[in-house]
Protein backbone atom coordinates (compact mmCIF):
# COMPACT_ATOMS: atom_id res chain seq x y z
CA UNK A 1 0.00 0.00 0.00
CA UNK A 2 1.30 3.54 -1.02
CA UNK A 3 0.61 6.47 1.69
CA UNK A 4 1.05 10.19 0.34
CA UNK A 5 1.79 11.82 3.56
CA UNK A 6 1.70 15.87 3.42
CA UNK A 7 2.58 18.51 5.96
CA UNK A 8 2.77 22.40 6.57
CA UNK A 9 3.58 23.47 3.32
CA UNK A 10 1.98 23.08 -0.24
CA UNK A 11 4.43 21.13 -2.09
CA UNK A 12 4.71 23.84 -5.81
CA UNK A 13 5.46 20.33 -7.33
CA UNK A 14 2.05 18.72 -6.67
CA UNK A 15 0.13 21.63 -6.94
CA UNK A 16 1.54 23.68 -9.17
CA UNK A 17 3.24 20.96 -11.39
CA UNK A 18 0.24 18.17 -11.00
CA UNK A 19 1.69 14.52 -12.54
CA UNK A 20 -1.28 12.27 -12.24
CA UNK A 21 0.54 9.65 -13.65
CA UNK A 22 3.29 10.22 -10.76
CA UNK A 23 0.22 9.72 -7.90
CA UNK A 24 -1.89 7.00 -9.75
CA UNK A 25 -0.48 4.01 -7.36
CA UNK A 26 -1.90 6.00 -4.18
CA UNK A 27 -3.86 4.11 -1.87
CA UNK A 28 -4.37 6.39 0.89
CA UNK A 29 -3.62 9.88 1.94
CA UNK A 30 -2.79 11.36 5.42
CA UNK A 31 -2.19 14.83 6.06
CA UNK A 32 -0.35 16.08 9.88
CA UNK A 33 -2.02 19.73 9.54
CA UNK A 34 -0.97 23.19 8.65
CA UNK A 35 -2.27 23.10 5.45
CA UNK A 36 -4.94 24.78 3.02
CA UNK A 37 -8.48 23.22 2.66
CA UNK A 38 -8.30 24.05 -0.65
CA UNK A 39 -4.94 21.95 -1.08
CA UNK A 40 -6.55 19.22 0.48
CA UNK A 41 -9.99 18.94 -1.58
CA UNK A 42 -7.62 19.69 -4.55
CA UNK A 43 -5.71 16.02 -4.00
CA UNK A 44 -8.61 14.19 -2.67
CA UNK A 45 -10.12 15.66 -6.42
CA UNK A 46 -7.22 14.69 -8.15
CA UNK A 47 -5.78 11.53 -6.60
CA UNK A 48 -8.67 8.47 -6.29
CA UNK A 49 -8.01 7.53 -2.69
CA UNK A 50 -9.61 8.91 0.44
CA UNK A 51 -7.78 11.83 2.55
CA UNK A 52 -7.52 11.53 6.28
CA UNK A 53 -6.23 14.57 8.23
CA UNK A 54 -5.56 16.23 11.74
CA UNK A 55 -5.92 19.82 12.32
CA UNK A 56 -2.47 21.59 13.14
CA UNK A 57 -2.19 24.77 15.33
CA UNK A 58 -2.87 26.96 12.31
CA UNK A 59 -6.17 25.15 10.90
CA UNK A 60 -8.63 27.27 12.80
CA UNK A 61 -10.34 27.82 9.54
CA UNK A 62 -11.33 24.47 8.84
CA UNK A 63 -14.27 24.80 11.90
CA UNK A 64 -15.86 27.10 8.87
CA UNK A 65 -14.11 25.96 5.59
CA UNK A 66 -12.79 22.09 6.39
CA UNK A 67 -11.51 20.33 3.77
CA UNK A 68 -13.80 19.17 1.09
CA UNK A 69 -13.83 15.08 0.65
CA UNK A 70 -11.54 14.14 3.44
CA UNK A 71 -11.98 12.48 6.41
CA UNK A 72 -11.28 14.09 9.75
CA UNK A 73 -9.36 11.66 12.04
CA UNK A 74 -8.44 14.61 15.25
CA UNK A 75 -9.20 12.02 18.21
CA UNK A 76 -10.53 9.13 16.67
CA UNK A 77 -9.80 5.72 15.59
CA UNK A 78 -10.06 4.74 11.88
CA UNK A 79 -9.65 1.05 10.44
CA UNK A 80 -8.77 1.36 6.79
CA UNK A 81 -7.72 -1.71 4.99
CA UNK A 82 -7.01 -3.50 7.95
CA UNK A 83 -4.76 -0.84 9.05
CA UNK A 84 -5.69 0.72 12.63
CA UNK A 85 -4.72 4.22 12.65
CA UNK A 86 -5.23 6.80 15.55
CA UNK A 87 -5.16 10.90 15.09
CA UNK A 88 -4.27 13.43 17.49
CA UNK A 89 -4.13 17.32 16.18
CA UNK A 90 -2.69 20.18 17.65
CA UNK A 91 0.63 21.57 19.14
CA UNK A 92 1.75 22.32 22.55
CA UNK A 93 0.11 25.47 23.88
CA UNK A 94 2.08 28.32 23.25
CA UNK A 95 -0.40 31.36 23.30
CA UNK A 96 -4.13 29.88 24.07
CA UNK A 97 -4.76 28.99 20.05
CA UNK A 98 -7.85 27.10 19.10
CA UNK A 99 -5.38 23.52 18.89
CA UNK A 100 -3.42 24.07 21.19
CA UNK A 101 -3.00 22.26 24.15
CA UNK A 102 -0.71 21.15 27.36
CA UNK A 103 0.62 18.24 28.33
CA UNK A 104 -2.59 17.61 30.70
CA UNK A 105 -4.94 18.46 27.72
CA UNK A 106 -3.33 15.99 25.77
CA UNK A 107 -3.03 13.15 27.94
CA UNK A 108 -7.36 13.12 28.27
CA UNK A 109 -7.41 13.25 24.82
CA UNK A 110 -5.33 9.90 24.54
CA UNK A 111 -7.08 8.92 27.98
CA UNK A 112 -10.23 9.17 25.70
CA UNK A 113 -9.05 7.43 22.74
CA UNK A 114 -8.10 3.97 25.33
CA UNK A 115 -11.06 2.18 24.99
CA UNK A 116 -11.01 2.29 21.05
CA UNK A 117 -7.62 1.21 21.28
CA UNK A 118 -8.12 -1.65 23.61
CA UNK A 119 -10.99 -3.13 21.60
CA UNK A 120 -8.69 -2.67 18.40
CA UNK A 121 -5.79 -4.21 20.14
CA UNK A 122 -3.70 -1.15 19.30
CA UNK A 123 -3.33 0.77 16.36
CA UNK A 124 -0.50 -0.03 13.29
CA UNK A 125 0.02 4.11 12.27
CA UNK A 126 -0.48 7.15 14.53
CA UNK A 127 -0.78 10.47 13.09
CA UNK A 128 -0.19 13.96 14.94
CA UNK A 129 1.09 17.38 14.27
CA UNK A 130 3.53 17.64 16.92
CA UNK A 131 6.28 15.47 17.32
CA UNK A 132 6.56 13.20 19.84
CA UNK A 133 8.97 14.67 22.78
CA UNK A 134 12.80 13.71 22.83
CA UNK A 135 12.23 13.07 18.90
CA UNK A 136 12.87 15.81 16.56
CA UNK A 137 11.21 18.15 18.66
CA UNK A 138 12.22 21.75 19.33
CA UNK A 139 13.32 23.58 22.47
CA UNK A 140 10.97 26.62 22.29
CA UNK A 141 7.56 25.96 23.63
CA UNK A 142 5.68 25.93 19.97
CA UNK A 143 7.79 23.15 18.63
CA UNK A 144 8.00 21.07 22.05
CA UNK A 145 6.54 17.33 21.58
CA UNK A 146 3.99 16.03 23.99
CA UNK A 147 5.53 13.41 26.46
CA UNK A 148 2.11 11.20 26.48
CA UNK A 149 2.65 10.52 22.97
CA UNK A 150 6.51 8.97 23.33
CA UNK A 151 4.49 7.32 26.09
CA UNK A 152 2.06 6.10 24.57
CA UNK A 153 4.29 5.18 21.20
CA UNK A 154 6.37 3.18 23.73
CA UNK A 155 3.32 1.06 25.20
CA UNK A 156 1.79 -0.02 22.25
CA UNK A 157 4.55 -0.20 19.44
CA UNK A 158 2.26 1.07 16.49
CA UNK A 159 4.35 0.33 13.30
CA UNK A 160 4.62 4.24 12.74
CA UNK A 161 4.40 7.55 13.83
CA UNK A 162 3.81 10.07 11.63
CA UNK A 163 3.64 14.01 12.45
CA UNK A 164 4.13 17.26 11.46
CA UNK A 165 4.88 20.85 13.05
CA UNK A 166 8.92 20.50 12.99
CA UNK A 167 9.84 22.00 8.99
CA UNK A 168 12.53 20.43 7.75
CA UNK A 169 14.05 23.66 6.95
CA UNK A 170 14.25 24.75 10.50
CA UNK A 171 17.50 22.80 10.87
CA UNK A 172 19.41 19.49 10.30
CA UNK A 173 17.08 16.97 11.51
CA UNK A 174 16.26 13.87 9.94
CA UNK A 175 13.34 12.99 8.20
CA UNK A 176 12.91 9.13 9.65
CA UNK A 177 13.86 8.34 12.81
CA UNK A 178 12.76 5.63 15.73
CA UNK A 179 11.19 5.37 19.17
CA UNK A 180 12.00 1.55 19.98
CA UNK A 181 10.75 -0.36 16.52
CA UNK A 182 8.27 2.77 15.52
CA UNK A 183 9.25 4.41 12.45
CA UNK A 184 9.00 7.85 12.98
CA UNK A 185 8.50 10.14 9.43
CA UNK A 186 7.98 13.64 9.69
CA UNK A 187 5.72 14.64 6.94
CA UNK A 188 7.04 18.04 6.00
CA UNK A 189 5.83 19.01 2.32
CA UNK A 190 5.33 15.50 0.80
CA UNK A 191 6.47 11.75 1.82
CA UNK A 192 5.54 8.47 -0.16
CA UNK A 193 5.05 5.70 2.64
CA UNK A 194 5.40 2.00 1.31
CA UNK A 195 3.31 0.58 3.68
Amino acid sequence: MKILLISDKESKYIWDYFDRDRFSDIDLMISCGDLKAEYLSFLVTLIKAPLFYVHGNHNESYSKNPPEGCINIDGKLMVYNGIRIIGLGGSYSYNGGVHQYTEKQMSKRIQKLKPYIWYYKGFDIMVAHAPAKGVCDGSDLCHRGFECFTNLIIKYKPKYFIHGHQHLNYGIMPRISSIGPTTVINAYEYYILEY
